[in-house]
């Protein structure tokens, strides 16, 4: 996208940063000091568009291996309150429903993976008799 040539400049990169970090649109071009119009005719742009897209996907992966992070934490807790006596029971049940929930999809993914590896296995081997 960017590169000899190109049309995207170092003031659109600053838009997209802007647009991710801003609470809207005109927030975002009077922080890096671009008029609104202008701002609106860079988000019709298919680069720019692109280059939104992109920042925008970093972002949220780096939000999820944020929360995978935090997994381990949260299971701990999620264990700690379906044992813990003193919390009310119903927010005891939620957490063991949640625990349970959480645990039928894990192994529903790994049987998922399982038949997927197996396909993709045959499908090698099928190949290679040909």
């Amino acid at each position: 996208m960017k590169g000899h040539g190109s049309k995207f400049t170092r003031k659109m990169e600053e838009a997209v940063a802007a647009l991710l970090s801003q609470r809207n649109q005109d927030e975002a071009a009077r922080s890096i000091s671009v008029g609104p119009a202008t701002l609106r005719r860079w988000i019709q742009l298919p680069e720019f568009q692109a280059a939104l897209r992109k920042a925008r996907r970093d972002a949220y992966s780096q939000t999820v291996a944020r929360l995978q992070q935090a997994s381990s934490a949260a299971a701990s807790l999620l264990l700690k309150i379906v044992v813990d006596t003193n919390v009310a029971a119903s927010t005891r049940v939620r957490a063991a429903e949640i625990v349970l929930d959480k645990t039928a999809k894990a192994i529903e993914i790994e049987d998922i993976e399982a038949r997927v590896s197996e396909l993709e296995r045959a499908a090698g081997a099928s190949k290679q008799s040909r």
